[in-house]
């Protein structure tokens, strides 16, 4: 444990993952510097019991960087940040149950993201975050040395498919989508801009396909990395209380959501922060 005046940082698990206690989010005297510093170090972190209003979610987001529009909002004349609400109605499963880091089918994937549990359900309903640092560390490195520098396609097919089998009316939207988000390619390992540290670069719903390699070897590569990052010694898991916010660095985790709340509804609101297109420098 660390504090900083009236602020603890407690980790959560050996890898990643803190929860701080002792000031609120919205505390005119809040050291935001101490606030990002552990959110950098621990790369995803907890206020419990935030409960924080639409307006001071936008406010706080908006101190770790440039809240985003979000691509369908953007498609929809919105010119301001947007805040998504997820609700899994009850009986319906969650489809984030999925090793992911978000809307890597953007040129510019975010850098963060700010998450705070609306309506919890009477059981279940976790988030799971990954370190994709400490997944890309744990390779051996003959393994690290294959995949650093290589280079992946991702789009948005996979995510906005069930749509089109929806039919309902973002269909209308497609044609645009597609042509203002085409597949786009990133380093398989990337580089985080402020620590300088590699982590692998993965989303199971977007991820195509690697181009420097041959196809068959490139199924091969990415069911290694979807097996790899699902080892619980990169882990950590929150369990909601209803207002809880977390803080994540979209950089350097993967997350998914636990599909194991059916039948019970569960609603969370989400604000992402602008991020700058992945690198990887050798």
């Amino acid at each position: 444990m660390t504090a900083t005046a009236s602020m603890t940082v407690t980790p959560v698990t050996g890898t990643l993952g803190a929860v701080i206690e002792g000031v609120h989010p919205c505390d005119p005297d809040l050291d935001f510097d101490a606030v990002y510093r552990a959110l950098l170090e621990h790369e995803v972190i907890f206020f419990p019991g935030a409960h924080l209003t639409e307006a001071q979610h936008l406010a706080f987001g908006a101190r770790f960087g440039t809240p985003s529009v979000f691509p369908i909002a953007r498609l929809r004349g919105a010119t301001e940040p947007t805040m998504t609400v997820i609700t899994d109605a009850p009986g319906q499963k969650n489809a984030a149950d999925a090793w992911h880091t978000d809307v890597t089918w953007s040129p510019t994937p975010p850098k963060a993201a700010l998450l705070q549990a609306l309506e919890v359900p009477e059981r279940g309903g976790d988030t799971l975050w990954c370190s994709a640092t400490a997944a890309y560390d744990a390779l051996s490195p003959r393994f690290r040395a294959l995949l650093d520098g290589l280079t992946a396609q991702h789009d948005a097919q996979s995510f906005f498919r069930p749509i089109w089998e929806r039919g309902d009316e973002l269909v209308t939207m497609m044609a645009a989508l597609q042509r203002e988000y085409p597949t786009v390619e990133h380093p398989v390992v990337r580089t985080h801009p402020e620590t300088g540290r590699r982590a692998l670069f993965y989303a199971a719903m977007y991820m195509v396909r690697i181009v420097d390699l041959e196809p068959a070897e490139s199924d091969a590569v990415m069911r290694f990395i979807a097996e790899h990052v699902k080892d619980p010694a990169f882990h950590c898991r929150w369990k909601w209380n209803e207002g809880d916010l977390a803080v994540w660095d979209e950089r350097s985790t993967l997350h998914r959501a636990a599909a194991d709340h059916f039948p019970y509804g569960r609603s969370i609101r989400r604000l992402e922060i602008d991020g700058d297109r992945p690198y990887f420098v050798a």
